[in-house]
């Protein structure tokens, strides 16, 4: 379908795979599950921590919470690694790694926030690893006066480790703009050079049986030289008992180091678990090789740390570990292997996260969430090469090497993976949550469990290593999603919250019983008819503000018969409503129906509409008059396809009898019935009014004013209540909460029996008892109840059929409505009691003339015929 196809369409996680090469100007995939997963997860996996940092590790931490750390670490990823296969085993994954499967998973909004969050962490992890590789490279050619070696040349300080850094991530761009298919293939030259190198660090203590001492100096605080005695035992149990546990000073930073520090250092091992995930775009079959080169990945790396820390551990003492994170040159057969396998790495791991952050770009720039900024990293190489994404990525992580110690940011860097990886099982949770059809991915070895224990574990972790961090990257993550809610377009994939909101809506719906309604909690559940929307616009804000937090449905009738036509009309019209409800900003449902009348289409939305304990309880129709309707939405051309407001010589779709016999059906329905006139004039109930009602009025008219032998009565019946009730609701909205409320007694001052003084304390005490603040007003209309009952006429066909018909003088509606006028003139709306229509539909249309006239010129005013008690005087 035509509508479907959205800028945001580009990529559809729900999609089936399809063959790329055959799609016109698609970037063919070269891929496979070991070139484009397996080796970069490794290299990224081991980077700087393999031979830099496992010294620092054991070190400081000791063998027993070394490799405590390293379990938790590897349980939040293994944890993550569940959801990233189940998701990426559900359909066709495409450019964007671990930002494509939760901008699809998860919607626009929050895929686009975490996929800049992990943009970031996969920039700050570049950095990280361009500057653990300047570190080894002053450790062998930095100048040392302690060191009479001639190679030790390079000049050291804080803007030297800048600019040796600076000069490194230049080489790191030259090789990522020539493409990520030429760095995979190259890498995994340099995972076997890596290799060897590990092969060299298992076997040198079975050649060097000898022990060895070294003297190791640092830079201390005032210039000072800071010497330590250290030694290399061999295998020895007295080193592996005093490397168990401790925490000593860092002397890269000075800082004494704990568990939350050390285990920040330690978990960017684990960061590249998404080094293959973030190769889909150049994978063939991503779906199948992410899942296995990535457990496969992780699986080799868990063994090949879990080895080296029980080495180390073993074979040095603590000195040694924590004064020299370079050791295993110290005790290599040949230093070089050690030297060779860590620029090998720390370049690899470079070069993975410029590459994997640069993809990441690159889809977040076509999928057009953060508009004019990324437009250009959307630009690639005709080879397929997205070389401004990349050059934007380069851009930031040359500010990352300003902070000059890997250690420093190694916390910022975590932090960042640990929101990214909840994010992933979130993704993966609300997936198996919602209970979605579609969702049947091939990888079954997870559960909401896994998801939820992920996520908890990630956020936990959070802010053990750093509250500070972790804090500011929630907020950021926060205001990425309120920019997006705002900015983003309307996307095609699928938003996982109308799934989630679908599971539990019918969940609470089934527990909603109507069988337990009370009457201490009704409110108004409103069904309004809307003939067209142009002229309705302000009789449905007035509605909105009456519903009370209640069901409100916008009801419509097209007039038709589905035999006769090709397709539904219904169905082709029920975007432009919704449309109209975001419009006028009202907090409503749509139902429409297509019927051969009014009335028989009325009466199937009264029965059908909502579901469960939701359903309406109370018809708001507009009133039967002869004023010509206004547009509204006369300029508006997002209305256009909405039919013009009737003209004075247009035929109406509605007869007054079938209108009166609308009233009557709700009412036979057991509804309440609400007739709203005039409610064009009223102001101030668009979207964008603020306004608190304090100059507001509402009026009340409890009482039968066609009947005014019902009047005499102090008993108030269930419609004057209900009447009561409707004004006190809108006396709560939010527009209404400051106007006044005033409630007009009809009396008979000049009776003898002073009926009206009970009557008056009867409705004063009823006030006090329901807590509605309105004062009582006393209106004398003796001379108007002279008038009732002239001409009393009885219609000769109606005999036997209904009890007599009182004809109200044309003298005596007139004297009401300027009762009304002369009271009610200044309010801004009028609640009036709404007698039942006459029961044969010969009197409709004298029945509506009686309403019409008493009506008259008053202004918006709500006729209303209530039958539900709602109100209770009861805790």
């Amino acid at each position: 379908m035509s509508n479907e196809h959205t800028p945001l369409l580009a990529h559809g996680v729900c999609g089936l795979s399809a063959d790329n090469a055959s799609t016109p100007n698609a970037v063919p995939r070269k891929l496979n599950t070991f070139f484009g997963v397996m080796v970069p997860t490794v290299l990224s996996m081991f980077s700087i921590v393999l031979f830099l940092r496992t010294g620092f590790v054991v070190g400081h931490a000791g063998l027993l919470q070394g490799l405590v750390m390293l379990l938790v670490a590897y349980t939040i990823i293994s944890l993550t690694i569940l959801s990233i296969c189940a998701i990426s085993t559900n359909g066709a994954v495409q450019g964007g790694g671990a930002y494509f499967m939760i901008s699809r998973s998860l919607g626009p909004e929050f895929g686009g926030s975490i996929g800049l969050m992990f943009f970031l962490a996969k920039v700050c992890a570049c950095g990280v690893y361009v500057l653990g590789l300047v570190e080894a490279l002053l450790d062998i050619f930095g100048q040392d006066p302690a060191s009479s070696s001639a190679f030790r040349v390079l000049p050291q300080g804080y803007w030297y480790t800048v600019l040796y850094s600076s000069i490194v991530l230049l080489l790191v761009l030259m090789v990522c703009l020539v493409g990520a298919h030429i760095f995979a293939r190259t890498s995994f030259l340099i995972l076997l050079v890596v290799t060897i190198s590990l092969l060299s660090i298992y076997i040198s203590p079975l050649a060097l049986t000898t022990p060895l001492k070294f003297l190791i100096t640092h830079q201390g605080p005032g210039n000072e030289t800071l010497t330590y005695n250290a030694s290399y035992t061999g295998f020895n149990g007295t080193t592996l008992k005093d490397n168990l546990a401790g925490y000593t000073v860092d002397y890269s930073t000075g800082k004494v180091m704990s568990f939350a520090t050390v285990f920040a250092v330690m978990f960017t091992s684990c960061t590249g678990i998404m080094a293959g995930a973030n190769m889909s775009g150049e994978l063939k079959n991503p779906s199948a090789a992410i899942p296995k080169g990535t457990i496969i990945a992780v699986l080799y790396t868990f063994i090949v740390y879990v080895l080296l820390f029980i080495l180390a551990s073993s074979t040095c003492e603590r000195t040694l570990l924590a004064q020299d994170y370079g050791f295993f040159q110290r005790i290599n057969i040949w230093p070089p292997f050690v030297t060779i396998g860590i620029y090998c790495s720390a370049l690899s791991a470079a070069m993975c996260s410029l590459i994997g952050a640069s993809r990441i770009l690159h889809a977040l720039a076509l999928d057009q969430l953060f508009g004019f900024p990324l437009a250009p990293a959307a630009i690639t190489s005709s080879s397929g090469n997205p070389w401004v994404a990349v050059l934007y990525t380069w851009g930031l992580a040359q500010c990352v090497v300003f902070a000059g110690q890997l250690n420093a940011i190694a916390g910022l860097v975590t932090v960042f993976y640990l929101l990214a990886y909840a994010a992933v099982d979130l993704a993966c949770l609300a997936l198996e949550w919602a209970s979605a059809p579609n969702f049947r991915p091939t990888f079954q070895v997870f559960s909401w469990h896994t998801c939820l224990l992920g996520i908890l574990s990630c956020l936990v972790m959070m802010f053990v290593i750093n509250p500070v961090y972790s804090s500011a990257s929630i907020v950021l993550l926060l205001l990425l999603l309120l920019f997006l809610h705002y900015r983003s377009p309307t996307s095609s994939w699928g938003y996982i919250s109308q799934a989630l909101i679908f599971h539990q809506v019918r969940k609470y719906l089934l527990m909603l019983d109507v069988r337990k309604d009370h009457v201490k909690f009704w409110r108004p559940q409103v069904l309004l008819m809307v003939a067209n929307p142009r002229s309705s616009c302000q009789l449905i804000n007035f509605v909105n503000q009456l519903k009370k937090g209640g069901l409100f449905v916008l009801g419509h009738v097209k007039l038709g018969d589905l035999d006769t036509l090709p397709s539904d009309p219904v169905q082709q019209q029920y975007n432009f409503w919704l449309s109209l409800v975001d419009k006028l900003g009202v907090k409503a449902f749509v139902d429409l129906t297509l019927s051969p009348s009014v009335r028989q289409g009325t009466q199937h939305l009264l029965r059908i509409t909502g579901l469960g304990g939701m359903k309406p309880n109370t018809l708001v129709l507009g009133f039967y008059d002869s004023c010509t309707p206004e547009d509204y939405f006369l300029q508006d051309p997002a209305f256009s396809h909405f039919p013009p407001v009737r003209h004075v010589e247009s035929p109406r779709w509605l007869t007054s009898e079938e209108y009166v016999g609308i009233i009557s059906d709700a009412i036979k329905m057991s509804k309440n019935v609400c007739l709203g006139r005039y409610f064009f004039q009223l102001q101030g109930e668009g979207m964008g009014t603020k306004m608190d009602g304090a100059a507001r009025i509402i009026d009340v008219w409890p009482l039968n004013l066609l009947q005014p032998s019902s009047t005499s009565a102090a008993s108030v019946d269930v419609c004057s209540l209900f009447l009561l009730q409707m004004a006190c609701v809108l006396n709560m909205a939010s527009r209404w909460r400051h106007a006044r409320m005033r409630i007009f007694l009809c009396v008979e001052a000049e009776s003898s029996d002073q009926g009206w003084v009970v009557k008056e304390e009867t409705y004063r005490e009823l006030l006090r008892k329901l807590r509605i603040r309105a004062s009582i007003k006393i209106v004398p209309w003796d001379s108007v109840v002279q008038l009732y009952g002239q001409k009393q006429t009885q219609d000769p066909e109606l005999e036997g059929l209904t009890k007599p018909a009182q004809a109200l003088s044309e003298d005596f509606q007139s004297a009401v409505n300027r009762m009304l006028m002369e009271h009610s003139a200044e309010a801004a709306v009028r609640f009036l009691y709404l007698p039942r229509p006459p029961a044969h539909s010969s009197q409709s249309h004298k029945y509506l003339s009686q309403l019409e006239a008493v009506t008259y010129g008053l202004g918006p005013t709500l006729l209303i015929h209530g039958l539900t008690p709602v109100t209770c005087t009861e805790l």
